[in-house]
């Protein structure tokens, strides 16, 4: 019983003395506001320096972004992961700003999405070959398996077949009857070291569902050459 009062009176006293330490804090900022106002103004300034990195960080990677470009022979030496990757930065380019690389276990078919300037969700898989134009041929099987998931269980407008190879005819007529795209070697050097985006180089498009977000597409999706 008397530890139980002890305890109740030091925790008093500790109460005290922080009240009072408070007060006395309180007092000495009254009577010395300009520290007060310094305080503000500094913490002001940090937070002003901290959103101007922020925004000159975003203007610098729009404009690393719109010159980005790539040559075969560098795409050709990536990772497959990293081959991802710089599908997912050249859609970027492109104003695709919410293109991510989702490639890896469990991606259902799906290395790279996408919503184009004109509100198409795009559905990317990626072959990539470090042979090139000499490695192995994506054939009908790669395709059978992202038509099963490209619309389906990703929801994708346009769902589109991507290699620095080669593809071989049964895919390309597989691809044709199933309303599927199909990006080759040729084509993805024209895309990665031009500065057309990939729906002005596609044919046979979905429309739309609203107009471009950026000026440069003002123009609509454009065909295939």
């Amino acid at each position: 019983m008397n530890q139980s009062l002890e305890q109740v009176v030091l925790a008093a006293l500790a109460a005290a003395v922080v009240l009072s330490l408070a007060a006395t804090a309180l007092r000495w900022l009254v009577a010395h506001p300009w520290i007060v106002a310094s305080v503000l103004l500094a913490t002001a300034a940090v937070a002003a320096a901290w959103a101007w990195r922020r925004r000159e960080a975003a203007r610098w990677e729009q404009v690393r972004a719109s010159s980005l470009r790539y040559a075969l022979g560098h795409l050709d030496a990536l990772h497959h992961r990293a081959f991802e990757f710089a599908v997912r930065d050249l859609m970027r380019r492109d104003g695709c700003t919410d293109a991510q690389q989702v490639g890896g276990r469990g991606d259902n078919g799906a290395d790279v999405k996408a919503t184009d300037p004109y509100g198409r969700r795009w559905v990317i898989q990626c072959k990539h070959r470090k042979d090139g134009w000499s490695g192995k041929p994506v054939g009908s099987p790669d395709l059978q398996v992202l038509n099963g998931t490209g619309r389906q269980v990703h929801h994708g407008d346009v769902v589109v077949m991507l290699t620095n190879g080669r593809i071989t005819a049964d895919a390309a007529q597989f691809a044709k009857s199933q309303r599927l795209h199909l990006v080759d070697r040729h084509l993805l050097a024209e895309w990665a070291g031009g500065s057309r985006p990939l729906w002005e180089l596609l044919r046979a498009l979905p429309s739309g569902g609203r107009s471009p977000r950026r000026g440069r597409h003002e123009d609509g999706p454009g065909t295939a050459v």
